[in-house]
């Protein structure tokens, strides 16, 4: 799917919200290697930012893969969703590698990259449970929020069967109290194809789904 004439015509102002300068720090010439970086809570601002960074590399190249690099303890459910979108709306591949952790929202992200191009480093740990909610207002508020937050985990569930090959009801069970996995486990689990033990992480490696 070709971006809109919006997108195309404005990677300058793309650039300007992925927080992109003239010489740039790290993460700048990371951004520069098509590497997209989460190292902090899901939030308004770092979830912008990242779908502004996708929008800009998608805009520079269709084709080409982006390579997205999560360590965050999870954070917002709307802002991770806006992250998500974002995923699967670009036409290049987003390959998403786990490094230190990748918990709640952040393990959302990390099985919603391109099938066969997520990964984990040895030593990530991956944690999955249901979402968490702090309601307060008069009854028939608490209730409408109580609605949403079903209704969230609900549609994490599904998303999250549809991205692992898992039953739905298994990911209903094993969200119900925080279950954390190694790596090899988030493997077997489905979040990832492939443990990189090397730095060749687009080859294959000793831990793969491949047969």
């Amino acid at each position: 799917m070709a971006l809109p004439a919006l997108v195309e015509g404005s990677v300058r102002d793309l650039a300007d919200a992925a927080g992109i300068e003239a010489g740039g720090d790290v993460f700048q010439r990371l951004l520069r290697e098509r590497i997209v970086f989460l190292g902090t809570e899901v939030s308004q601002a770092s979830a912008n930012q990242i779908c502004a960074q996708l929008l800009l590399l998608a805009a520079e190249d269709p084709e080409r893969d982006i390579s997205f690099i999560i360590n965050s303890p999870g954070g917002s459910i709307y802002d991770g969703l806006a992250v998500y979108d974002t995923m699967q709306y670009v036409s290049c591949d987003v390959s998403t590698i786990a490094i230190g952790m990748a918990a709640s929202m952040a393990q959302f992200l990390l099985c919603a990259g391109t099938h066969g191009k997520r990964y984990a480093l040895p030593h990530a740990r991956i944690l999955m449970h249901q979402p968490l909610a702090q309601m307060q207002g008069q009854a028939a508020d608490i209730a409408i929020q109580a609605e949403q937050i079903t209704y969230l985990k609900r549609q994490l569930a599904e998303r999250i069967a549809f991205h692992t090959g898992q039953p739905l009801e298994r990911i209903q069970a094993d969200s119900e109290r925080d279950r954390w996995f190694t790596a090899d486990e988030a493997l077997e689990y489905g979040f990832i194809d492939q443990v990189i033990r090397t730095k060749s992480y687009g080859q294959r490696s000793a831990s793969s789904t491949e047969a």
